[in-house]
């Protein structure tokens, strides 16, 4: 287990390092260079939520461990996110801008959205198993561009983002991060329905 908590911290981390260079690039550029965080998880085989909530949930064990790899990329995330405030304090505002996207979204819109995103995250970790990088050259992009919400790149943009909008807004981000990362599952396993799997 501490193996996989280590493993999703790290993979907070990478993902974090994404969401920088979205926050500062933004656009077009931001969106597929953001590519290099999942890259990174799937190449040294990281435990990230959105790319693994689509290949198990057979036991209720599997749930244990989806939440210890969701709490570890948190972690991940938070420490990025302080170290980035502290060495770079001008990205504040634009995590400060995503923030407020969300909650004029609202759960509900931000939950849907996070359907979108779980299954292009799934899709693309499938092929990116099978050694074909393309579609998630693509994905990463695509969710971004479509403004698809992403549980872990949120959790970077929130530990980021002002302590005043932060604390004046605690429960409402909180209800929307659920959200997030309850349509970032429902879409992670969208395919079962439709797909045969061995």
């Amino acid at each position: 287990m501490l193996d996989i908590f280590r493993s999703a911290i790290f993979a907070g981390i990478c993902i974090s390092v994404g969401g920088i260079v979205n926050l500062t690039v933004g656009g077009i550029a931001g969106a597929v260079l953001f590519a290099f965080g999942l890259l990174t998880v799937v190449s040294y085989s990281l435990k990230l939520y959105t790319g693994t909530a689509g290949f198990i949930l057979n036991t209720r064990k599997d749930f244990g461990t989806l939440f210890l790899i969701l709490l570890g990329n948190i972690v991940g995330c938070l420490l990025s996110g302080l170290a980035i405030r502290y060495s770079n304090p001008e990205i504040v505002a634009a995590a400060d801008a995503v923030v407020v996207k969300r909650m004029a979204s609202g759960a509900i819109k931000c939950g849907i959205l996070g359907i979108g995103c779980g299954f292009v995250m799934t899709t693309s970790v499938k092929f990116a198993r099978e050694g074909k990088f393309l579609p998630l050259l693509f994905g990463v992009p695509l969710f971004i561009l479509c403004g698809f919400t992403h549980c872990v790149a949120d959790a970077f943009y929130y530990c980021t983002a002002s302590l005043d909008i932060m604390w004046q807004n605690a429960i409402e981000i909180l209800v929307i991060f659920i959200a997030t990362v309850l349509g970032n599952l429902v879409g992670c396993n969208l395919y079962r329905p439709f797909v045969k799997t061995n």
